[in-house]
């Protein structure tokens, strides 16, 4: 049989204990070079926490070549461009989730819920509760795809094509007031930038 003895202390726990007790006392087994990087680190975030608590009267300009003038003039124009169709989906509880559904599925009908998922790069999750409450108020319906009946293909109704319409309309009038300022090359130079402006792999 083998014998694992020799792995075994011979010595007791009182003798190693007293051993111990006899080791210099105020001797710290560690690496000054770690705790005094540590308290380097300690100090610059600290520093840096006091630097971020101090009010900047200032305005940022434009430090790293930041266009905050374009920047701004996105959100602006973003925010009056959904504000008319934000007042008529307020009146049936929707949101913008529910509008780009509809337009989507307007501009497109027969559009899977795949590539509709593609287009709105949402979750399926995000999209399956819109779908349902756009499905079930009659604004669009789901029926099976023709050829894989597991593809689930989306179609406006009467009146899911009557309330994208309405929606478009406003934002329509606002793009063409805009345009019209511009000159008869001013679409395609909107159109160009705004193109653009989109990644690469969306461009087509």
């Amino acid at each position: 049989m083998f014998h694992l003895q020799w792995m075994i202390p011979t010595n007791s726990f009182a003798e190693r204990l007293e051993r111990c007790q006899k080791l210099p006392t105020g001797i710290n087994y560690v690496n000054k070079a770690d705790i005094n990087s540590s308290n380097h680190d300690k100090a610059l975030i600290m520093k840096a926490n006091a630097a971020t608590a101090e009010p900047l009267a200032d305005a940022p300009d434009g430090e790293g070549a930041i266009d905050f003038s374009l920047i701004e003039l996105f959100f602006f124009a973003y925010r009056d461009f959904t504000s008319d169709p934000d007042k008529i989906l307020a009146d049936y509880d929707f949101g913008r989730a529910h509008h780009r559904v509809l337009h989507f599925v307007n501009r497109r009908p027969g559009l899977t819920v795949a590539e509709l998922l593609d287009v709105l790069k949402i979750t399926k999750q995000s999209l399956a509760r819109v779908l349902k409450q756009v499905i079930d108020a009659g604004y669009i319906v789901q029926v099976q795809g023709p050829r894989d009946r597991r593809q689930r293909e989306l179609y406006p109704t009467q009146k899911g094509r009557a309330l994208a319409l309405a929606l478009a309309e406003p934002q329509s009038r606002r793009i063409a007031a805009a345009l019209s300022d511009l000159g008869p090359e001013g679409r395609a130079t909107v159109e160009k930038f705004l193109t653009a402006m989109m990644d690469a792999d969306r461009q087509a």
